[in-house]
């Protein structure tokens, strides 16, 4: 999966013109971070389809400031469950850019430089990644 982002004004309306213009292209987010900052708006977006998605947002003149691949993890729903990902990550050497859940089931979306350390570091403590 690839976490979009996008950079938006920080104004009423924004994020809605952004869920239409996915909808309209036929794109489900499955994941989605948003928070403002000097006047913007910075969106993190999860999306299977990351050239229907970046197709879409193009249509309604919304532009994608950044593309990565995301690291999936599963969780346990049970307290500490992620310190215990971001122990196993921050032992790796790996830093964190962005992360966020997704909307269905419990799981922690990762963004990072070094995607293969994530996953390598995840997998070897028993996290589903």
């Amino acid at each position: 999966m690839k976490d979009l982002t996008v950079i938006m004004e920080d104004r009423p309306g924004k994020l809605a013109e952004l869920g239409e213009a996915t909808g309209k292209g036929g794109v489900n987010i499955e994941g989605l971070c948003a928070m403002v900052g000097d006047g913007k708006g910075f969106i993190h977006i999860l999306v299977e389809d990351e050239a229907a998605a970046k197709a879409a947002l193009a249509d309604a003149g919304i532009d994608v400031a950044d593309e990565r691949e995301a690291v999936i993890v599963d969780l346990h729903d049970k307290p500490g469950s992620m310190g215990e990902i971001a122990r196993d990550l921050a032992d790796a050497g790996v830093s964190v850019d962005v992360a966020y859940t997704i909307f269905s089931g419990v799981r922690l979306v990762i963004v990072t430089e070094d995607v293969e350390a994530a996953r390598g570091a995840l997998e070897l403590n028993g996290a589903s990644a």
